[in-house]
């Protein structure tokens, strides 16, 4: 199993820009559950959505910078994203300058409210967008990632992409039934090398339909908050982006 959050899932570099999503409520058993809604530019795209990605964060959570930046350039590229703020407002990112900070029961808090609060979330924007001519996918990273995994296991999802993840374990892997690519840090605790090659070797005997991608010289969270002016992560940044859109694009025909 993935190791639980290290110190690494807690360090960031903010990212600069301006998001261009929106902050909507999704109703969950009548509690609003705050929802990062990124929609392609192409109007004729909003109203009748055909490819939709469920966004699920990092500690750091969907209305991040970094994250929203994210979600935005997914849109770009022409789905709808929706991420999910299972942290109801309290993501680290509030915490991160506070050496006191009693992160263990922050996160033993957090983990409950997303294990609660993300089936029906799920359903609700199922409900929401409907299914017939609609393909769903989901990216999930660190914390992000059993949910998604979760998700991929009810047939719903044409794909899912984890980066740097947490909490994994080879049973939730292979009870996934989407294609998965896996994008992962060379330098990584909360996923260490002999626990991704038997990831790998799990995936290859059952024949699922997988992509394994490695990054040399950067850590875990690289994906969301990797240092720009760095130019190794910043590529690794960029080209994990990218590959989570390729990947979900083969499977959106």
């Amino acid at each position: 199993m993935a190791d639980t959050l290290t110190e690494h899932c807690f360090a960031t570099v903010q990212h600069i820009g301006m998001p261009t999503g929106r902050r909507i409520d999704i109703d969950v058993g009548g509690v609003p559950v705050p929802t990062y809604l990124a929609t392609p530019g192409d109007p004729s795209l909003n109203g009748s959505p055909r490819n939709i990605i469920l966004f699920f964060p990092d500690v750091f959570g969907a209305f991040y910078p970094n994250s929203q930046l994210l979600q935005d350039y997914f849109a770009t590229q022409g789905f709808t994203v929706l991420g999910i703020d299972y942290f109801f407002g309290d993501s680290y990112a509030l915490h991160v300058n506070d050496p006191n900070f009693d992160r263990p029961t922050w996160r033993e808090k957090s983990v409950h409210q997303a294990k609660t609060f993300t089936p029906g979330w799920v359903d609700v924007v199922k409900r929401k967008y409907g299914t017939e001519s609609v393909k769903y996918f989901a990216v999930g990273y660190c914390f992000g990632t059993p949910f998604v995994l979760d998700q991929g296991e009810t047939g719903l999802l044409a794909a899912v992409a984890v980066a740097h993840p947490t909490a994994l374990t080879a049973e939730s892997v292979l009870k996934n039934n989407a294609p998965i690519l896996l994008s992962c840090a060379e330098i990584d605790e909360a996923f260490k090398p002999d626990l991704r090659r038997s990831v790998e070797d799990a995936l290859s005997a059952k024949k699922a339909t997988y992509y394994l991608q490695i990054f040399s010289g950067v850590s875990h969270g690289f994906a969301t908050r990797a240092d720009p002016s760095v130019e190794s992560q910043r590529w690794a940044k960029e080209e994990c982006a990218r590959s989570v859109v390729q990947w979900f694009k083969r499977f959106s025909a």
